[in-house]
C-alpha cells in the first residue's frame, strides 16, 4: 500500500517511509515523508485558500462538503476500520466504533456550519455593536496515532465548519490510515489549498507549523511535555492553541458499589487501545471496606483479558503502537513494581507468537502514597494503580492530588453523593457509574496540565473562531420638535 501527501489540490511526494503492523512487525505499506519544504508549500496553499477564496464565507457550501465527506466514509467503514486495526493494533470492534463516531461528528458539525451566530447590542442610544464570530484562519492539526480518526475529526470538522483552511500532519505510525481517510475529503470539489496533508517520519513538519506566522491556530493532541514545547514555540507568533494533553484518570469507587460488576468495566476502561488513551482509567481509588474484593476482582478482570492481533475475533486487547513504545512502557512498569507496596498482577511481554508483536499484558499495583511517580505520571499503557480511602473528603483530596485534570469517574448508587463528588473533582469530564463515554455533542477537555480549550460540542467552534466587534454610530431618529411629527 502506498499513500501520498496532498498539497494545494494535488498529490505530492513519493512513498518513502515504511509503516508496520504492530501485532507482528509485518510491512503494511509506505507513505510520503515530508519536511520543511512540503510544510511551507502546504501552509502557503492554506493561506491563499483562506485569503483569496470564498470558502470562509460560504457556510452552505461547507456544510455540503462535510456531509459528502461523511457519506463517503460511511460507504467504506469496514475497509477503513480494518486498515486502522492493522496499522494501530486495536481490536476491530474498537476501530469500527471509532469510524462510526468520526462520521457522526462530521455530520454534527455539518449541522452547525450554518448556525454560528453573533449578536447585536445598543450600548448607547444610536450606537450599534455587532459581534461576529469569524473563522480564525489557517489551522495546523497535529494528529496522534492512538485514535486518529476521531482525534482528527474533532479538530478538522469544527475548523472546516467555521470556515478555516487546514494543514494536517498525521502521526507516522498511522499515516497510511489517515491519508486514506482524508483522500475522500481532498478529492471533493473544494478550492485547492483548503485541506492539505503532509505526513512525516520525524518532527520537521510539526515544528514548521508551530513556528509559522502564516498558521493562525495549532490543534494538538498528545503528551503534556510536547504541549509545553508547542506553547513555548507558539508564543513567538502568539497563535491560538487548542491542546488536549495528558491525563491520569481516577475512578472513585464508594462503599455501596457492586465490585463484581464494576471491576470488569474498570479493566475495560484501563485497557482501551491497550491503555494508550488519555482518558483511560489509570487510578482506582476504592473505599477501604471494598479493598479486598476489589483486589481480587480487578486482578482477575485484568489478568483474563485476551491479548491478540486486532483482527482476531476474540481479541480484547491488542498490541501497543510499536516496539519502542512497548519497551518504554515496560521499563516504567518494572520501576513501578519495584517501588509499589504490593504487586497484585505483574504484566510483561507474552511468550509464543505474540512475542513477535508489541504486546504487553496488564499490570496492577497497590500503593498508599499518592505522590509516587507511578501514581502521578501518565504511563501510556496497560498499567493500573489501586489506592484506598476512608471518607468522602479523603477520596476527593486524593483524586485531586494530580497535575492533570482531564477525566475521572465516580461509582456509587447515591445520586446526591455522585453529583457532589463530581462537582468537587478538578476534571474536565466526570462520568458517573461509567467511564470513557464520549459524544460529538458534549465538550471535552482538561483542567490544569491536561490542556487548553474544548473539543467536541458547540464550544469547539471557539478554538477555531475569533470574535469581531463592529461598531456603528447611526444616531436616533426622533420626532421633529417643531411639528411633533
Amino acid at each position: 500500500m502506498k499513500v501520498h501527501n496532498w498539497i494545494n489540490g494535488e498529490r505530492a511526494g513519493g512513498p518513502l517511509a515504511p509503516s508496520f503492523d504492530p501485532s507482528n512487525g509485518e510491512l503494511i505499506g509506505e507513505f510520503a515523508a515530508g519536511g520543511a519544504i512540503e510544510a511551507a508549500a502546504a501552509v502557503a496553499a492554506a493561506r491563499h485558500a483562506f485569503d483569496r477564496t470564498t470558502w470562509p464565507q460560504d457556510a452552505r457550501y461547507r456544510q455540503r462538503i462535510l456531509l459528502d465527506w461523511a457519506n463517503a466514509l460511511e460507504r467504506d467503514v469496514e475497509g477503513l476500520a480494518r486498515l486502522l486495526t492493522r496499522e494501530n493494533g486495536k481490536p476491530l470492534a474498537q476501530a469500527r466504533g471509532e469510524m462510526l463516531a468520526a462520521i457522526s461528528e462530521i455530520r454534527y458539525y455539518a449541522g452547525l456550519a450554518r448556525h454560528i451566530p453573533g449578536h447585536v447590542l445598543e450600548p448607547e442610544p444610536g450606537v450599534f455593536s455587532t459581534i461576529l464570530r469569524e473563522p480564525a484562519g489557517t489551522v495546523g492539526i497535529i494528529v496522534p496515532w492512538n485514535a486518529p480518526a476521531v482525534l482528527l475529526v474533532r479538530s478538522a470538522a469544527p475548523a472546516l465548519a467555521a470556515g478555516c483552511t487546514l494543514v494536517i500532519k498525521p502521526a507516522a505510525q498511522t499515516a497510511l490510515f489517515l491519508c486514506t481517510l482524508l483522500d475522500s475529503l481532498v478529492r471533493l470539489a473544494i478550492p485547492p489549498g483548503v485541506v492539505n496533508v503532509v505526513a512525516e517520519s520525524g518532527h520537521e513538519v510539526a515544528e514548521y507549523l508551530v513556528r509559522s506566522t502564516d498558521i493562525d491556530v495549532i490543534s494538538f493532541t498528545g503528551s503534556t511535555a510536547t504541549g509545553k514545547k508547542i506553547m513555548a514555540t507558539a508564543a513567538e507568533s502568539v497563535k491560538k492553541l487548542s491542546l488536549e494533553l495528558g491525563g491520569k484518570s481516577c475512578c472513585v469507587v464508594f462503599e455501596d458499589a457492586d465490585v463484581q460488576a464494576v471491576a470488569p468495566r474498570l479493566a475495560q476502561a484501563a485497557t482501551i487501545i491497550s491503555g494508550q488513551q488519555c482518558t483511560a482509567a489509570r487510578r482506582v481509588l476504592v473505599h477501604a471496606s471494598l479493598a479486598p474484593a476489589m483486589r481480587d476482582s480487578l486482578r482477575t478482570a485484568l489478568g483474563t483479558l485476551r491479548l491478540g492481533p486486532g483482527l482476531a475475533p476474540d481479541t480484547q486487547m491488542g498490541p501497543l503502537i510499536d516496539e519502542t513504545a512497548r519497551n518504554a512502557v515496560a521499563r516504567m512498569v518494572e520501576e513501578a513494581c519495584d517501588q509499589a507496596d504490593s504487586v497484585l498482577l505483574r504484566g510483561g511481554v507474552p511468550d509464543g507468537a505474540l512475542r513477535h508483536g508489541s504486546f504487553l499484558s496488564p499490570t496492577l499495583v497497590e500503593h498508599r502514597d499518592p505522590n509516587a511517580f507511578f501514581c502521578q505520571e501518565e504511563i501510556f499503557g496497560p498499567f493500573v494503580t489501586l489506592e484506598t480511602f476512608e471518607t468522602e473528603a479523603e477520596a476527593v483530596a486524593k483524586a485531586n492530588n494530580a497535575i492533570f485534570g482531564l477525566s475521572a469517574s465516580v461509582w456509587t448508587h447515591d445520586g446526591a453523593r455522585a453529583m457532589r463528588v463530581a462537582r468537587a473533582l478538578r476534571n474536565g469530564t466526570v462520568w458517573i457509574n461509567d467511564h470513557n463515554k464520549l459524544f460529538a455533542e458534549a465538550e471535552t477537555g482538561g483542567y490544569r496540565q491536561s490542556g487548553l480549550g474544548r473539543l467536541h460540542g458547540y464550544e469547539a467552534l471557539a478554538d477555531f473562531t475569533e470574535l469581531k466587534h463592529i461598531c456603528l454610530t447611526a444616531g436616533v431618529s426622533l420626532p421633529d420638535q417643531t411639528t411633533g411629527k
